[in-house]
């Protein structure tokens, strides 16, 4: 069949809203095909506005690795925002993909990728725009797969009533397995209908069904079990990992946004995965085993990536692009490459400890010199051999000064408030740091002229790490100590007009707390709060402490626990968790061991240079680290910029960036 255009009703509403550019569709790359040509149709959501969905690589990735298929075809779609869904509701006009305004509810799949929990009611949002039944209990055959994915889907309970599917881990293979057997259901004339898919599709490496699982709860709360209710599921799901990046060079046609975004870039996930243990880290813990993609496949990727879009920077990305076994041939091959034109590359993601000069220098031959970035995380050196963070003050100062001396002028450091048995002396210690940063480097640098912004964020408990069984400090605790570590910032003026303090209150962390380690009883806030009007609630103009704290108050009370009773709560040792079932990879004896590690303020080293130290993963899913160095080069060197005509890919004139800014992201955006 062939499947309606909403374009033509959603046309007249969108002079009516605010940058209407973001609902039009059509951008560079985007991909279209004909409805009735293929078996199986994907719309893949990232649940924000458009300007934060667009560049977000694990959608764009999944964008492409389904296109390439004669069978499938996928298309995206974004939040609304409330000005255009209220007039969508108005006039009867639903939730729509961008490529052909074709009817969300029409399509097979509707994919979701979950980079935070605050953004589950925007779900509901959509699931309620398309026509979507919210409960997936009252869903048929008629409607699509609702898939959710990302790194929150490690605890999908919270949304379990909403979403038919999870998927844990990387989703390239995954997307095409699901594919498979919806192609192969549908041919056999659709057979036990909407259960019976889903029961095939549980079968799937990677893919959780809840509704197939049951949950019950002990007298004090806790949950006493989870178990199959069918026959023919596994009894825990375990996640899917990619091995080989070399063999899935995606997005290999970036998508290029029509309307401005977050990253105005063309990015390269140069590896995946990280074994430096930061044990406040999910993505870290998540991602295990480390993979890192060659030398020769980075080039290819850049090289394809800038004649695919036209960008002038490339961002060499992962958790920690600086540990890349080969990043200073990286850096320096590329530069070599792109010299002499107007692509800039910047590594978005650092330590202290792996930051030189000598790479940065590279990487910003020949052009200006951006700010830096270092995530310390905690204040003291005490707190920082809790959360595994082992850099030292003196480290610290001495890679700032040397970034001074040599030309930077603007350093960036990220912390995190609120960590397991921090105290304001802790957090203190931030301002100490600050001001001795800002004292050494108008040493370095001979010059008053330089800035330190001190960014805070709240910490939050998540899953699968070592302490997701930490207590989490209270919103009151976290604004007392900001309100604290401001004070001793602004003591001394003659240096506190050069550091600037960035930060968010402490109740947006606590809701973020409540969704990251919640049940499935939580799925009931999620529904009262959406229903009472949330949405984006990432946005600090949307969120709304007291509409969360009231359902938490109302929807729990049945059960006997409470908001804090998900959040400021320690969980003991033998409690079953609600992810438990759901398999990471990592040993759970061993999170523990690790927590009480860091309780007493021991280190572990990185799996990557010393010896195993029995986490679990590669054992557990039949992975190893993958590491350089390969002993390839991007030579034979074709210099983009020399003696040829100025391709639009790269632009002219020497400008080459670099731009070191951890892989943080404050909890709540501000606008």
């Amino acid at each position: 069949m062939t499947v309606e255009s909403l374009y033509p009703r959603l046309e007249p509403l969108l002079a009516q809203v605010q940058k209407p550019i973001q609902y039009v569709g059509g951008e560079l790359n985007a991909q279209t095909k004909p409805w009735d040509a293929v078996r199986v149709h994907w719309a893949l959501m990232y649940p924000d506005a458009y300007e934060v969905g667009l560049p977000n690589q694990g959608l764009m990735i999944l964008y492409e690795v389904l296109n390439e298929r004669a069978d499938a075809l996928a298309e995206r779609t974004y939040a609304v925002w409330p000005d255009l869904a209220g007039l969508m509701r108005e006039h009867g006009v639903g939730q729509f993909t961008l490529e052909n305004h074709r009817p969300v509810r029409d399509f097979d799949f509707l994919g979701v990728s979950f980079a935070t929990e605050l953004g589950y009611t925007n779900l509901l949002d959509a699931l309620d725009l398309a026509g979507v039944p919210l409960h997936a209990v009252d869903r048929d055959e008629t409607h699509p797969v609702v898939v959710a994915g990302g790194h929150a889907a490690f605890n999908p309970e919270p949304v379990a009533d909403f979403v038919d599917c999870a998927v844990l881990g990387d989703g390239e293979q995954v997307v095409g397995d699901m594919t498979d057997v919806h192609s192969a259901w549908t041919a056999e004339g659709r057979p036990g209908g909407r259960t019976e898919l889903l029961a095939r599709l549980s079968r799937v490496e990677g893919v959780y069904v809840p509704q197939f699982y049951a949950v019950s709860y002990a007298a004090d709360g806790t949950i006493a079990s989870f178990t199959p209710n069918r026959d023919d599921v596994p009894t825990r799901v375990a996640k899917r990992t990619v091995m080989d990046l070399d063999e899935w060079p995606y997005p290999k046609q970036p998508l290029v946004p029509l309307a401005e975004s977050v990253h105005e870039r063309m990015s390269v996930e140069i590896f995946r995965g990280c074994t430096r243990g930061c044990r406040f880290c999910q993505a870290g813990m998540i991602t295990r085993p480390v993979r890192e993609r060659t030398i020769t496949g980075i080039g290819s990727m850049v090289d394809a990536g800038l004649r695919a879009t036209g960008y002038e920077e490339v961002g060499l990305l992962s958790l920690s692009s600086a540990d890349h076994s080969e990043i200073g041939q990286v850096a320096k091959e590329l530069a070599d490459r792109y010299e002499g034109t107007n692509t800039g590359l910047s590594l978005p993601s650092t330590r202290v400890d792996a930051f030189n000069v000598t790479l940065a220098n590279e990487l910003s031959r020949n052009g200006r010199r951006s700010g830096l970035t270092f995530a310390p995380e905690g204040g003291s050196e005490r707190i920082r051999r809790v959360i595994n963070k082992t850099v030292s003050k003196e480290d610290l100062v001495r890679t700032v000064t040397t970034a001074y001396a040599n030309g930077w002028r603007q350093v960036k450091l990220y912390f995190m408030c609120g960590l397991p048995t921090e105290t304001d002396e802790d957090v203190l210690e931030i301002a100490e740091l600050a001001v001795e940063v800002i004292r050494a480097g108008r040493e370095a640098a001979g010059s008053k002229d330089i800035r330190c912004t001190v960014s805070i964020g709240g910490f939050v408990p998540k899953p699968h790490t070592p302490f997701q069984w930490a207590a989490q400090a209270s919103a009151e605790t976290i604004d007392h100590r900001l309100r604290v570590l401001r004070d001793a910032i602004n003591a001394d003026r003659r240096i506190g007009r050069s550091i600037g303090l960035r930060y968010h209150d402490g109740k947006p962390g606590v809701i973020e707390g409540l969704l990251s380690r919640g049940d499935r009883r939580v799925g009931r806030v999620i529904e009262r709060v959406w229903r009472d009007g949330g949405h984006f609630d990432g946005w600090s103009e949307h969120f709304s402490y007291d509409r969360w704290a009231t359902a938490a108050a109302e929807e729990l009370a049945p059960f006997g626990v409470d908001l804090a009773w998900y959040t400021t709560r320690e969980r003991g040792e033998h409690e079953q968790l609600p992810w438990d079932h759901l398999e990471s990879g990592l040993d759970k004896e061993w999170l523990w061991d690790d927590w009480q590690e860091a309780l007493n303020e021991d280190e572990v080293a990185d799996c990557r240079w010393t010896p195993c130290y029995d986490c679990g993963v590669c054992p557990t899913m039949g992975t190893e680290i993958q590491i350089g160095p390969t002993g390839r080069s991007l030579i034979p060197l074709a210099v983009v910029g020399a003696g040829r005509p100025q391709d639009p890919a790269v632009g002219g004139g020497p400008q080459v960036d670099v731009a070191v800014d951890a892989a943080v992201a404050d909890p709540v955006h501000t606008h």
